[in-house]
């Protein structure tokens, strides 16, 4: 049976002794770990990979773990998606994040825009983002992925854009949409290089105006199809057609 997978992210080496932070230990406590019991922990921002550890002590509170031999295992996609989702409402968002997160999404960028159901502010919204960023930390858990993405917080369409550094040769930014004139994604992916950037308009898409701001700012509009879906549907059809199509090689590595 495979060691349970903890997530730990800080850097690691071997010999050391660590305690697992409040959430990891009441994990390790649900599992009934028990002192000698062999563990993975994955989430190293300096080696990446898996380190191979073993529980010393179950405290009421808190585990401490040896940290073993590292592994240099990777799982990511070949290219490094970045999604930039008009959140949606209820508990899609939720659903969304842990699948993305299986599929190898690199970061996911909760935007407000003009249709937006789901209108997030201040301490809630930080909330929010806490919460999904342990969803994607849990889906990484179960799936074998060692790179979390990274939950970034909400912003409006407009405060993303104005933040985000011009692309590089090695990055393609675009938008799903319903127009006949949009690229077909399976081709686009032929050609996508290491790293795309995709927004995906919530429940009733983008607006005309927003997506004259994307074009002017020299995003391109992407397909799925004719197909009217739902917002976590296409960025979960758009995330696995970029994993399907990348080179097997992991990409250069980036959470932002």
């Amino acid at each position: 049976m495979a060691a349970p997978r903890i997530y730990h992210p800080d850097p690691l080496a071997a010999g050391q002794t660590v305690a697992l932070s409040a959430a990891a230990s009441r994990h390790a406590q649900v599992l009934r770990l028990q002192a000698g019991d062999a563990l993975t922990l994955f989430g190293d921002p300096v080696r990446g990979g898996e380190w191979a550890a073993t529980v010393v002590s179950m405290g009421r509170r808190i585990v401490t773990v040896r940290v073993d031999a590292h592994r240099p295992v990777e799982r990511e996609p070949g290219r490094a998606l970045h999604l930039a989702v008009g959140m949606p409402a209820n508990e899609r968002m939720d659903w969304l994040v842990e699948k993305a997160t299986e599929l190898g999404v690199a970061s996911i960028q909760p935007l407000l825009t003009a249709r937006s159901v789901l209108r997030l502010h201040g301490e809630r919204a930080d909330k929010k983002v806490a919460h999904w960023q342990a969803v994607a930390a849990a889906a990484c858990e179960q799936c074998g992925g060692n790179r979390v993405p990274m939950v970034h917080p909400v912003l409006t369409l407009q405060e993303w854009l104005a933040r985000l550094v011009p692309a590089g040769q090695a990055e393609v930014r675009a938008w799903l949409s319903l127009a006949d004139s949009a690229t077909p994604v399976a081709r686009w992916t032929t050609v996508c290089p290491n790293v795309a950037r995709v927004v995906i308009g919530p429940e009733g898409g983008l607006t005309p105006q927003e997506e004259t701001t994307l074009h002017t700012a020299g995003w391109h509009p992407v397909s799925l199809g004719p197909r009217v879906l739902r917002s976590e549907t296409a960025a979960l059809a758009l995330a696995a057609l970029v994993a399907l199509a990348a080179h097997p090689q992991p990409a250069p590595y980036s959470r932002i």
